[in-house]
């Protein structure tokens, strides 16, 4: 699985370069929380899809919205409820009687980028639709299959279960995401700028993500991508992203432990967050950055532990500590 080939110098810093500016287009709109942004290119670049899990009124929207108007492509948005259909997010087919014949009509999955505005409101039925779609990249309408456009992401938004109205996503569909993504409270000091900059406005939400442009197009986003999955993954690095993921299936307090795609999904975003970071090679230091976001949502945590108030981040980073790391 470690790739031997070394990308040029030239090619490494123009790419260095290419995620410097969307990291600087992106806080036009969503202020701080740099990893968190950080952890989302990373898995843009890996080429997968994001869950993004935060109490409402901390910027999930604005920050996917921010993201998907700085790389040029079409971009969608599709706010779940409880009464929404599968028709009505990946499209249906319509009888026009004027014509004797049946038209598609093709539904928001239809576009490179997709926000499934929190997803865990919707029922079962139609988040299974969608997740079908992020598995497949296709869709099927009466029989025929369409493929989407790359690049293809899904970035769904969902507020804590504990939130009034919300349906858990069952593991298997969890799974299908490359990354949790945890947003929290902002510090003092970022707090602060936000709240200046939209008590200094109106209708600052929306004047915030109007001033995000395009620095990126898609064809450019495509081969960012190809070239992330060609830096170098040394083998005592793939070894110990695998100890932490086997270490997770018999960890004390973990009832469930993550699968093989748990290691996958750490070694692809490895790789991105490297080549974001101007690198042709992984560290062990990337792998223990992303375990949390790679793997909250691949473990359980026992029953037990969690009315004592403990949760999967908390057990990841106990493993992470008993599990040593290469020295390269």
């Amino acid at each position: 699985m470690s790739v031997d080939s070394t990308i040029p110098s030239e090619t490494l810093n123009r790419a260095s370069e290419l995620a410097q500016r969307l990291r600087q287009n992106i806080a036009q709109a969503f202020i701080g929380q740099t990893q968190v942004v950080d952890e989302i290119l990373a898995a843009l670049l890996a080429g997968g899809h994001v869950l993004i899990e935060g109490v409402p009124g901390l910027g999930k929207t604005l920050l996917v919205q921010a993201l998907a108007r700085s790389i040029g492509g079409r971009y969608s948005r599709v706010q779940f409820t409880p009464d929404i259909m599968p028709a009505d997010v990946t499209g249906h087919t319509l009888y026009d009687p004027a014509n004797g014949q049946f038209t598609t009509r093709r539904g928001p999955v239809f576009a490179n980028f997709v926000l499934a505005d929190e997803i865990n409101r919707a029922p079962a039925k139609t988040q299974a639709a969608l997740l079908e779609v992020m598995q497949e990249g296709q869709v099927t309408l009466d029989g025929q299959s369409h493929r989407l456009d790359a690049p293809f992401m899904v970035l769904a938004t969902q507020n804590p279960i504990e939130q009034e109205g919300t349906y858990a996503l069952p593991e298997a569909q969890l799974d299908r995401f490359l990354l949790k993504v945890q947003i929290d409270y902002p510090p003092e000091n970022e707090e602060l700028a936000i709240l200046r900059f939209a008590t200094e406005r109106r209708s600052a939400e929306r004047l915030h993500v109007e001033r995000v442009q395009p620095v990126l197009q898609p064809e450019a986003l495509t081969k960012l991508q190809g070239l992330a999955a060609h830096v170098r993954v040394d083998p005592a690095v793939e070894a110990y992203a695998l100890r932490i993921v086997r270490a997770s299936r018999d960890f004390p307090g973990i009832g469930s432990g993550a699968s093989t795609r748990g290691a996958i999904a750490l070694v692809r975003t490895a790789r991105a967050l490297a080549l974001l970071n101007g690198r042709d090679f992984v560290t062990p230091d990337d792998l223990k950055r992303l375990a949390p976001s790679a793997l909250r949502h691949r473990i359980s945590p026992l029953a037990d532990l969690i009315i004592e108030g403990r949760n999967a981040d908390m057990l990841i980073a106990e493993l992470l500590d008993k599990i040593e790391a290469p020295r390269l």
